[in-house]
């Protein structure tokens, strides 16, 4: 395992969530709420109807991966909805930074990332997903001139867009979500997803949110009847508001938790 030297801090200047403005980044649950969080089946409309950001903005895209492949370029344009190379959270990184720097969107006080399904899912299709290998940025390598293509497994490439993060936007607060449980895969997978992704917001000083453990969506009562889903993974009208529930107390326990 390659040794992480680079330390990731966060810090927000404003911890009232009516006076952030906020940015999501995600797989289809965030996607289906829409880029302006305007959609009921997306927890991202709920919660921004019951916490009332300064601004809220989804640059989430439905079969997003965290993990990049050895074909992963920079792509600011791909608008895919399905698995594909580029189709990944370093992507949706590097939009929002192109968008805050043509002024098409506001510099973030918080940035939620809910991502972490499809790694697990189609984990056959990211042969390097677990590999153990991390972020080696200790020799100070610009984070620009490190190619995605080069970052494949699911723990480096978190670090990686989270490096990213931090450079552009060292005042943001950065929140890590757990992907939800889902039928479509074993729980395994979703439970060995969910622990890199914890383990990473551990090396980076970063909160993670358990959404596999704790928020409300359960692939064994999803299996016996859609609950909350309308297909075992993806949350119905009703899902989305027991997730919106269960992420505004998360959220505003870490902010409480920072001031």
């Amino acid at each position: 395992m390659l040794a992480l030297s680079l330390l990731v801090s966060f810090y927000t200047q404003a911890l009232d969530i009516t006076q952030m403005n906020v940015i999501l980044l995600g797989d289809s649950n965030t996607w289906i709420g829409g880029d302006a969080c305007d959609k009921s089946r997306g927890w991202n409309y709920w919660w921004v109807k019951s916490c009332s950001p300064a601004s809220c903005r989804s640059f989430a895209r439905s079969g997003a991966t965290w993990t990049n492949t050895s074909a992963t370029v920079k792509n600011l344009v791909e608008n895919i909805s399905v698995l594909g190379n580029d189709n990944v959270i370093y992507n949706q990184v590097m939009r929002l930074i192109d968008s805050v720097d043509n002024g098409s969107c506001p510099e973030p006080d918080l940035i939620v990332v809910a991502a972490g399904t499809n790694d697990a899912w189609f984990h056959k299709k990211r042969p390097g997903l677990f590999e153990a290998g991390t972020l080696d940025n200790g020799d100070g390598t610009d984070l620009s001139c490190i190619s995605p293509s080069e970052v494949t497994s699911l723990a480096a490439s978190v670090e990686l867009s989270c490096a990213l993060l931090a450079d552009r936007f060292p005042g943001a607060l950065v929140i890590l979500l757990t992907p939800h449980q889902t039928t479509a895969t074993a729980p395994e997978n979703i439970a060995r997803v969910s622990e890199i992704i914890v383990q990473c917001g551990a090396r980076l000083s970063l909160p993670v949110i358990r959404q596999d453990l704790y928020s409300g969506i359960v692939a064994e009562t999803e299996r016996k009847s859609h609950v909350n889903t309308t297909d075992g993974t993806h949350t119905s009208i009703a899902g989305a508001q027991v997730v919106a529930r269960f992420l505004e107390k998360e959220i505003k326990s870490i902010l409480k938790d920072r001031q």
